[in-house]
């Protein structure tokens, strides 16, 4: 992995892993099948700390600005709808938090079950198209965009994220997504 898009692009593959187990997900808990809390609560972790402060955190604090430096709006496509893309997962993982939070209290919770399937639902319909348009618009625009100097200081920039993250959390987050 030598560039930033590089990176991200490998983020993809980890976080696709999660996305791609939610089907599955829904259909053993709309079939009634019991509800394994801590596999949600590895979920809902993964997406809030690799997903979005790890992933999401490296687009929208210097990606994103670096390409608007370069005259790409914020505002609009692609960067306004990524980032827009970005809050909406926000929202459906508090969902599921609340809905897995609930259910942990009280399995037979008949309106958390169906609120944690609709927030499963709604993660496993966002990713796999915010995913490819940032693969295949996003990211080959920003290759075209950004100079080699350029994108070897962002790449250095990106590796600083995952230091204020942690190796071994990130680690241990990569083997949860592999694990599922």
């Amino acid at each position: 992995m030598s560039s930033p898009t590089e990176m991200l692009e490998a983020e993809h593959r980890v976080i696709a892993l999660i996305v791609g187990a939610a089907p599955v997900l829904i259909s053993k808990i709309d079939e009634g099948g019991p509800v394994d809390n801590s596999l949600l609560t590895g979920i809902v972790e993964f997406m809030r700390l690799y997903a979005d402060k790890c992933h999401h955190g490296k687009e929208e604090e210097l990606l994103f600005p670096l390409l608007a430096e370069k005259g790409v709006p914020m505002h609009g496509c692609p960067i306004g709808g990524l980032i827009n893309e970005h809050a909406r997962g926000r929202v459906l993982v508090k969902g599921l938090d609340e809905a897995a939070s609930a259910l942990s209290i009280n399995e037979a919770d008949d309106v958390a079950r169906g609120r944690l399937i609709t927030n499963l639902r709604g993660i496993a319909d966002l990713y796999p198209g915010h995913i490819w348009r940032e693969d295949y618009m996003l990211f080959p625009m920003t290759d075209k965009i950004l100079g080699k100097e350029e994108q070897d200081t962002l790449y250095a920039a990106f590796q600083k994220v995952d230091e204020g993250i942690g190796s071994q959390v990130i680690e241990r987050l990569v083997r949860f997504a592999k694990s599922i």
